[in-house]
Formats: C-alpha cells, sequence, structure tokens
C-alpha cells in the first residue's frame, strides 16, 4: 500500500502574520513553551514555515526593509513538537532524536527568497568594515533553479535547507547560555583582536522581551513576562543544533539533536532555498518561507552512547549531522585562498576568521573584474552553493582558509586567462543590488540578531 500523505502539523497562511497564524508560532527558546502538536516515531509529517522575519521583507524594489528591520523578532520557528514513541511515551532527557528530512521547498505561491547585508548601525556583517550598507537582492525560482534580476548572468540549482533546527533547552541548560552569553557582552571589545578586524558586531544577542514569540503563552501575562525575561535569543547555532546554518541539510539528511525536556520539543524554521558556506552578507542566504516533510526516531539513552560531553556538564554536548546524498553537481570550482593576516597587515595568530575574510575578500575582488560590482559579488558568494573549508589550522602562525566557486553559475567564463588576454571581459551587469544610503553616523553595538 502507498505511504500516506504526511500530515501537516503545523499550517501557514503566508498573507498573515507570524501572531495571527493558527498554530501559534515562537521566536525564542525556552523548555516552557508549550508543544503545538504530538509526533510519532515513523509519522511522516508536515512542518510549513513563515521566512524568518514572518514577512517583513518584501519582493520589491527597494532595500529600506532590510535598513529598518528590528532584529530582535529572529527568528519566527514552527514547533515546538512533543516526539512520542509508537508506545506513546515521550522522548525523555538523555535521549537521542533522529530527525530525517525527507523533503522539502519553498510554500507553493510564495517561490522567491532575497538576500541581503545590514546596515551598519544595524547588526552589520562579516564585512561590515567594507560595505556598511543595507543592501538586498531578491531571487525567483525556476524548479530547482534560482536566478535574480539583481544580479544577473547567474543561475544555480538550490541545495535547500532549514537553517534552524533544534530541541528545547532544559532549565539547567537555558541558565548556562546565559550566563556564559552575558559574560561575553560584558566584556570589554577592545580587549578581543577579532573585533579589530570584524567590525561592529555584537558579541551577544540576550534575552530581551520585545518583540517576544512564546507560542501559546499568551503575551502580557505573569508567565509571559518571566519567560520572556530569560528565553534565549535565536541567533546562534548552541548544543541543542539551533541556528546552525549548515547548507548541506537537505532531502535525505538526518539530524541526531540531543534531548533536554520531556518530549525533546522540535522547533525548525529559517528556511534556505540556497546557502554558501559561512553565510558571509549576515541576512546571507536566499532567505524564504517554506516546508519540511520529516520523521522521527528516538534513540534511547542515545546523549551519553553517542555524544562526549566537551565541558563541565553533561549538558555540554552538540548534535551530529548526517548529510543526505541529493545535492547539486559541479566539476569545476574556482578557489581563493586567505590567510591570517589582516587588511592593515597585522599578523594573526592562526585565526581562522581572519583567513576566511581575506579569503571572501580576494573572491570578490576578482569578480568585480568580470563587470560585478562588490556589493554584488559580496551578496552572491553568500548565497550561492560555494564551499568554505579551513585548509591549515597548525602552520604558525597562519591559518589557511579557502573558499570555493562553482563556475558553472556563470554565463561567461570566469577563470584566468594565459597570455596577454585579460582575466575578464568588463561586462556591464545593471541592474545592481539594491541599496540604501549609509549617513555615516558613528556605528553602534546593540543585542541584535540574524539569519
Amino acid at each position: 500500500m502507498a505511504p500516506s500523505t504526511p500530515r501537516v502539523v503545523v499550517g501557514i497562511d503566508v498573507k498573515k502574520r507570524p501572531w495571527e497564524q493558527l498554530v501559534p508560532l515562537h521566536n525564542r527558546w525556552h523548555p516552557d513553551i508549550p508543544p503545538v502538536a504530538d509526533v510519532k516515531e515513523g509519522e511522516l509529517v508536515r512542518v510549513e514555515m513563515v521566512d524568518w522575519t514572518g514577512g517583513r521583507v518584501g519582493d520589491n524594489n527597494s532595500a529600506e526593509d532590510i535598513k529598518s528591520l528590528d532584529l530582535t523578532i529572529t527568528h519566527y520557528l514552527s514547533g515546538p513538537l512533543r516526539v512520542l514513541d509508537t508506545d506513546g511515551k515521550p522522548a525523555q532527557p538523555g535521549d537521542l532524536l533522529a530527525v530525517e528530512i525527507c523533503n522539502l521547498g519553498p510554500l507553493p505561491g510564495d517561490e522567491w527568497g532575497y538576500t541581503g547585508t545590514f546596515d551598519r548601525e544595524n547588526g552589520g556583517g562579516f564585512l561590515t568594515d567594507h560595505f556598511p550598507c543595507a543592501t538586498k537582492a531578491i531571487w525567483y525560482f525556476e524548479g530547482i533553479y534560482a536566478y535574480s534580476p539583481n544580479i544577473p548572468g547567474v543561475r544555480f540549482p538550490g541545495l535547500t535547507h532549514p537553517g534552524i533546527i533544534g530541541t528545547a533547552p532544559s532549565h539547567d541548560l537555558l541558565n548556562i547560555w546565559n550566563e556564559r552569553e552575558r559574560k561575553l557582552a560584558e566584556t570589554d571589545t577592545g580587549s578581543l583582536k577579532l573585533c579589530e578586524v570584524v567590525h561592529q558586531r555584537p558579541l551577544a544577542s540576550l534575552p530581551t522581551p520585545k518583540n517576544c514569540l512564546l507560542g501559546k503563552i499568551k503575551e502580557g501575562s505573569p508567565e509571559w513576562q518571566k519567560m520572556a525575561n530569560e528565553a534565549a535569543r535565536t541567533i546562534p547555532g548552541r548544543e541543542n543544533g539551533g541556528n546552525c546554518d549548515i547548507k548541506n541539510l537537505s532531502r535525505g539528511s538526518k539530524v541526531y539533536l540531543p534531548v533536554f525536556v520531556e518530549g525533546a520539543n522540535l522547533s525548525t524554521g529559517d528556511m534556505h532555498f540556497s546557502q554558501g558556506d559561512g553565510e558571509v552578507s549576515f541576512c546571507g542566504a536566499i532567505e524564504m518561507s517554506g516546508f519540511l516533510e520529516l520523521k522521527c526516531e528516538i534513540i534511547r539513552g542515545g546523549m551519553k552512547e553517542y555524544l562526549t560531553p566537551m565541558g563541565p556538564t553533561p549538558l555540554h554536548v552538540n548534535p551530529i549531522f548526517e548529510i543526505g546524498p541529493v545535492e547539486p553537481r559541479f566539476s569545476e570550482w574556482l578557489v581563493f585562498e586567505g590567510i591570517s593576516v589582516d587588511e592593515a597587515g597585522q599578523q594573526h595568530y592562526l585565526d581562522a576568521t581572519v583567513a576566511y575574510k581575506r579569503a571572501v575578500l580576494n573572491a570578490i575582488d576578482y569578480l568585480s573584474s568580470f563587470g560585478y560590482s562588490k556589493e554584488q559579488a559580496y551578496i552572491l558568494l553568500s548565497c550561492c552553493p560555494c564551499e568554505g573549508r579551513i585548509s591549515g589550522i597548525v602552520d604558525s602562525p597562519n591559518a589557511v582558509a579557502t573558499l570555493a566557486i562553482p563556475t558553472a553559475i556563470f554565463d561567461q567564463d570566469i577563470r584566468p586567462k594565459t597570455g596577454k588576454v585579460p582575466k575578464g571581459p568588463k561586462v556591464q551587469r545593471s541592474p545592481d543590488v539594491l541599496k540604501c544610503t549609509y549617513d555615516g553616523k558613528l556605528p553602534v553595538t546593540k543585542n541584535l540578531g540574524g539569519t
């Protein structure tokens, strides 16, 4: 007998705001956010989700929505889902939750997405010191392919994936997150050499009631007030999985997530049509609404058996990801190298962040000789299926990072030429990405977020 149609456990109406959805959404991590549905082991279910901003970025010819975006909203997640075994018993703390991604894609009738960079005064990005203005590129989908009127001459297949998939933290784990991130946020940024290079990024995004959405918990109630002041922001990946932005987590992949609360309370969101390794422009994948069709399995006692704590408590573990068999096939790549020496010529000791920044800058400068603006190249390297690597991390003092770009995504040959042939034609690639004007004010560091 043919398998049944996946049961929709979270449905989405893209014409409605996140707080208007029939099944409540949430944008924080907290153990007391109530589950919205029960799912059983082996059951194929469908989870739909809004884009991470909940529809605040439009398919239009302006980057003002990116520039003025209130980043305390991030991210709108679908769930939590309480996972039960075939006998109806919920997952327990110490178990592993194996989540298989069977199918995924954009929501029908909403087949478009966007990539952007945040304004320097509103979160910035990996290359804020080079690109201080908010920008945006719109992408349209043709089956598995994406193209943008803002970056002509480029077309590529998407490796679609959820940016966020994770389980709820326990109260103990939530306290660990908040304490360590609070200490980091209070650190003197002048003492961190990384902040001299990756400028004006918030060190951490701490809990805030502003724009806090806690699913079924009624806003303004005493319970909501307490939870909103301690619920963790969804910005970074943590022990529970969360915002890991692993682009290969696509069809056929399996995620082994630690379980910290009864039922696991699985949530997902931040759907990406495509993304490059590092998501370097920060709002940097092709962001979209979408759906996941998934199955769950509970591995009893799996945390202790398969995950080794890398910290002072048994809670300091990390998920395991099993990459699926489906991804775009590219045979030719152009690879750019970076070392841990910054643009001022300052030597850094085995700093992979500095090395990767140099690799990205080298690639941007190279692509600009083929008629692309540097803003176009920056956005493209954030969302196309490029491959980032830490290629060397032992040879003092230089870390070596590489960025590999599939050459087939371009409608021109971007390889260096031999002899006296110029390395690329000066093709006018117009129109440019949608860009706002940076007003030149001094940047401020806020407790903000990103995608």
